[in-house]
């Protein structure tokens, strides 16, 4: 992350086009300025520093990083558009509270996709898929007992993508995984563990749906019990509210 001691690289404006390296250099550099900037809120977010309902002091940021509005104009835009923040015209940016609604939504959204993966990619799950599966659960389970929730929440994350990387429909994964950072990570809350080892049984049951061949009961498992708000209504008030 640049600090506001380093120097911020210049490019001198120039009727005459770029040469194609130095042009592809000045887009690498943009981007990878935009995604720093892009982390430092995320982590702001995570950690609560920036909460929902505040502004965001875009010019306090911009000079503790030392990046140009550009950078920071654009991780905004990305927040904006996954739902973290809002840009208001002359008002500023604000950190966006997560409301019932917001959950329910997300959880209706995300279920439904994930069991339309399940259902399009059962037949390439495979005996290797299975018991990495059921090594993410074990783990999971162990996290929890430990009271190790980072671990559960990447180990969480390793599960669903076991069978969502099989998917070749990177669309759907460029949708699913803002969502459920909104939902779990801004900002990061502590896990109830009773809810998650409901989960982890979920876990289970999908795991027997799928060597069982039993296609469309796994769907069902995902979409009306997984990612099920009214199943799992209790636990989401008491989490988020």
């Amino acid at each position: 992350m640049p600090s506001s001691q380093t120097a911020e690289p210049q490019f001198q404006a120039s009727s005459d086009p770029l040469p194609a390296a130095e042009e592809a250099q000045v887009t690498i550099n943009s981007k990878s300025l935009r995604e720093q900037v892009y982390e430092y809120l995320r982590g702001e977010l995570q950690s609560g520093r920036l909460v929902p309902g505040s502004a965001i002091n875009l010019a306090l940021i911009s000079k503790q990083l030392g990046v140009s509005k550009t950078p920071m104009r654009d991780a905004l835009l990305q927040l904006d558009a996954e739902g973290f923040v809002t840009i208001s015209p002359r008002r500023g940016v604000f950190v966006n509270p997560v409301t019932l609604d917001d959950v329910r939504h997300s959880y209706e959204i995300v279920g439904a996709l994930e069991a339309a993966v399940i259902f399009s990619v059962f037949d390439q799950i495979e005996n290797t898929h299975i018991e990495k599966m059921k090594l993410n659960n074990i783990n999971l389970k162990t996290a929890l007992e430990g009271d190790d929730f980072l671990s559960y929440y990447l180990l969480n994350i390793a599960f669903h993508h076991v069978f969502l990387e099989l998917s070749d429909n990177r669309m759907l994964q460029r949708i699913i995984m803002p969502i459920r950072q909104r939902l779990y990570d801004f900002p990061r809350r502590r896990y109830i563990k009773e809810w998650e080892l409901k989960n982890c049984g979920d876990h289970d049951d999908l795991i027997d749906a799928i060597e069982r061949g039993d296609r469309n009961a796994a769907v069902r498992l995902w979409r009306d019990v997984h990612w099920s708000f009214s199943v799992y209504e209790n636990y989401i008030r008491q989490f988020y509210f």
